[in-house]
């Protein structure tokens, strides 16, 4: 019996290490997860000179709050791209430089709304997984 108590004790100081990265491991590891959009195509430029642009963008967050809360105002982040979008012009559009500058002004659209709509920005990073402009 004492050397069976003594083998189970053994066991488990042996195991403690383990169980305790396990518990660190866990508290590490952010949460982070990607919303990605259905895509956007929209017309853009002057009357004369119409021009399309279709865009795939992801939204990238870091808590089931902010998963939660872009989900719920979907309908309205669209729509407030879309206006964005259709807002561009060539000079805009053009470098890839301006590109970078217009996703940082998306993620400010979708941050101030989802401010002033729930209290927080939630959205921490915005992405064009795919720009294409005719």
């Amino acid at each position: 019996m004492i050397r069976a108590l003594a083998l189970c004790f053994a066991l488990l100081i042996g195991c403690a290490p383990v169980l305790v990265q396990a518990a660190d491991d866990d508290k590490a590891a952010p949460y982070v997860s990607y919303i990605e959009l259905k895509p956007f195509v929209t017309n853009f430029g002057t009357p004369d000179n119409v021009r399309f642009l279709k865009a795939e963008v992801t939204l990238q967050v870091s808590s089931e709050d902010a998963h939660f809360a872009v989900n719920a105002h979907k309908a309205q982040i669209r729509n407030d791209l879309v206006f964005l979008f259709s807002d561009q012009s060539e000079e805009t559009l053009g470098t890839v430089a301006a590109q970078q500058v217009l996703a940082g002004e998306a993620l400010k659209v979708i941050q101030d709304m989802l401010l002033e709509e729930e209290g927080e920005p939630y959205v921490s990073d915005l992405f064009f997984t795919s720009l294409v402009i005719q």
